[in-house]
């Protein structure tokens, strides 16, 4: 996906500013899609000037008057065409497990910071998403019935709540094994005593 998709997605929702659009990126839809605002507002300019992106000036009492994009017939026929095309499933890249495998020929002992780092920075990104579930979707202030767009921002969200409980669980493993593993590297039959690992 390119951000221009996120972009038209957020502007659909809900016309805004580069600013509140960006604002949006750093809640909402960055629980899928992230960019800064540099980014953001790079590719607004170049959407506006293809013709994707209607934009208005709205005044502001006090203030100079915004810009705010909407979606343009051509960007619904843009999303329209990438929203019916395929996509491949997502390859997964993860730095911290080729880290933890490269511990068997280390000390796997001198990992646990770094784990319990990226365990808080996951605890702290749950917390959020629930908030902002109870917030939006589940708690007394929400619109109820939810509408379709709301109902399928909500299974996005879902689907990062789910995300980051698996990944905590994981890492409460990883912490308990290496906790368990550290005495230094070959003392318990790891790959430098000369057996083979095993070949996944």
């Amino acid at each position: 996906m390119a951000l221009e998709h996120a972009i038209l997605v957020s502007l659909l929702e809900k016309p805004g500013s580069g600013y509140e659009l960006a604002r949006r990126f750093e809640r909402s839809i960055g629980y899928f899609w992230t960019a800064t605002h540099q980014q953001i507002y790079r590719v607004l300019k170049r959407m506006e000037s293809e013709g994707v992106l209607a934009v208005r000036e709205v005044p502001q009492q006090g203030r100079p008057d915004k810009k705010e994009y909407s979606v343009a017939d051509p960007g619904r026929a843009a999303l329209s065409r990438w929203l019916h095309e395929p996509i491949e499933p997502e390859s997964l890249r993860h730095d911290l497990a080729v880290k933890i495998r490269g511990a068997a020929f280390d000390d796997p002992a001198a990992l646990v910071d770094e784990v319990e780092r990226h365990h808080r920075v996951h605890s702290d990104r749950l917390a959020r998403y629930l908030a902002g579930e109870l917030r939006d979707f589940t708690g007394p202030d929400a619109p109820a019935p939810l509408d379709t767009g709301q109902e399928l921002q909500h299974v996005v969200l879902r689907g990062g709540i789910a995300y980051e409980r698996m990944t905590i669980a994981w890492l409460d493993d990883v912490l308990a094994t290496l906790r368990a593993l550290g005495a230094p590297t070959g003392a318990r039959g790891g790959p430098q005593d000369g057996r083979p690992g095993p070949s996944v």
